[in-house]
């Protein structure tokens, strides 16, 4: 795309209708087109999940990341599913993700910006539109706000009414979240309490329990002149947000509102931070015109088929005013290739001054298949991520974030770590309606690794590193 044609891309008139007009991949065909209209238009009455000054208040917080001033946490389930939707399940990924921050905080001293992936990762991209079993072919499952996971012809026919019941346990997902992140179950006196019982007695836990006895000393030398929960109310609060890929555009200009507090200005209101899949990141495509209306920040998932010039044609549309915060770039390689692809992004938006964050996926590169499973081996994981961090050295750019698929479940999805998953235990507890996920374990031992990394980049940066966290 020309200058000129950037130009008039950024000018052309925005409205949460115009991506209608587009070409568009990665999109069911609904069979009953007026009852998709009827719930799109029940959609719109809908209260929002979240506000226009939570978004704001989250790109905010990234254009601290962007400046190598803090590290953004991503994570969460690779597909939310309606069978699994529970009170115990939210605590449990919460638990884990609040230690996974403390960890990165304290053990890494650097402030965590929390985002997971939760209260509305519904849809999922396919590789194909068709899986076969046993000589059957049928529509691929593409997440639970589009049709179900039964091998069947009627559980795999896109229903719009899929949509209300992912808004419905959206809103009861984030209710809850916000009661953990503000009701005190956050508070580092908690600390302790965080950690599974599944996972008591794992090298991981045994190093995190004894970061918080350093932190309950910290504490306590901290209430012994006077600063407390009490007198400082905000050390029993944690900032968290949610995010999900904006694969179901229908869906996402349903909930997109006008800013009543600026005419003009639309956020959408499905969740804090939304994404742009690899698979729907054509510059031309619906997806890119309606992300580039939105004032959420947004991310763009980078894979092995992105250029350099593709991908500063992307930024140029997408962020335009090169606003700090706005924009994160996911990379997501695979071990193997991120040393031949990632450099080269870096250089061109270095060269261009471009504000962007610079985040690690180092799950959807690394999946293999073991007869009927998909894993992803946990040294591939962690090799991206070194990979990641040392390219960015190299470089001389700040190495900003991970993105992770995880759980606080006690799965065995992902080969590997500490207490070791081998192939042959991968159907032991094999729970994921989509992709491989981190366990619990895995997910705080990950946590420690990039803490180490994080301390190392801040040295290499000529950052002061606190005494505490050695």
């Amino acid at each position: 795309m020309t200058s000129r044609a950037l130009d008039n891309v950024a000018k052309k008139p925005w409205a949460p209708t115009s991506w209608r007009s587009f070409p568009i991949a990665q999109v069911p065909s609904y069979p009953d087109s007026a009852l998709l209209e009827a719930t799109e238009k029940q959609l719109q009455s809908f209260p929002p999940l979240v506000f226009a000054g939570e978004a704001r208040k989250l790109k905010r917080a990234l254009s601290k990341v962007a400046a190598g001033e803090a590290f953004l946490l991503q994570g969460g389930d690779c597909a939310e599913s309606f069978a699994e939707h529970s009170a115990n399940h939210i605590r449990d990924f919460f638990r884990v993700f609040l230690q996974m921050a403390v960890v990165l905080t304290y053990a890494g001293s650097s402030p965590v910006v929390k985002v997971g992936r939760v209260a509305g990762q519904f849809a999922k991209p396919r590789s194909s539109p068709v899986e076969k079993h046993d000589g059957v072919e049928l529509p691929s499952y593409r997440g639970d706000i589009i049709n179900g996971i039964d091998f069947t012809p009627e559980a795999r026919i896109p229903d719009p009414r899929r949509q209300i019941e992912a808004y419905r346990q959206s809103a009861a997902t984030l209710n809850l979240i916000r009661a953990f992140a503000t009701g005190g179950y956050a508070s580092l006196d908690n600390a302790q309490k965080w950690v599974l019982d599944f996972v008591q007695n794992s090298p991981a836990s045994h190093r995190y329990l004894d970061l918080i006895g350093r932190i309950t000393e910290a504490l306590q030398f901290m209430r012994a002149i006077g600063i407390n929960s009490e007198t400082h109310p905000e050390m029993r609060l944690t900032e968290f947000y949610t995010s999900h890929e904006a694969l179901l555009l229908g869906y996402e200009e349903a909930m997109t509102r006008e800013d009543s507090t600026h005419p003009g200005e639309y956020v959408a209101t499905s969740g804090h931070m939304l994404w742009i899949g690899d698979r729907t990141r054509q510059p031309d495509h619906a997806h890119i015109e309606f992300f580039r209306g939105i004032l959420n920040p947004i991310g763009l998932k980078c894979g092995p088929s992105l250029t350099p010039d593709g991908l500063l044609e992307l930024i140029d549309i997408l962020n335009p005013d090169n606003e700090a915060g706005r924009l994160t770039l996911i990379c997501r390689f695979g071990s193997d290739k991120v040393g031949n692809h990632l450099p080269d992004l870096i250089r061109a938006v270095k060269r261009e001054g471009r504000n962007v964050v610079w985040s690690c996926d180092p799950m959807h590169g690394n999946t293999i298949s073991l007869g009927a499973y998909k894993t992803r081996p946990f040294e591939r994981i962690q090799q991206e991520i070194k990979s990641f961090f040392q390219i960015h050295q190299s470089e001389g750019t700040y190495a900003g974030g991970i993105h992770l698929e995880m759980t606080g479940k006690n799965v065995t999805e992902c080969t590997g770590g500490a207490k070791t998953v081998t192939n042959e235990m991968i159907a032991d507890r094999y729970d994921t309606f989509c992709d491989p996920r981190l366990n619990a374990e895995q997910a705080i031992e990950l946590a420690f690794m990039v803490a180490d990394l994080i301390k190392k980049e801040k040295s290499e940066l000529g950052t002061l590193v606190p005494a505490a966290a050695e």
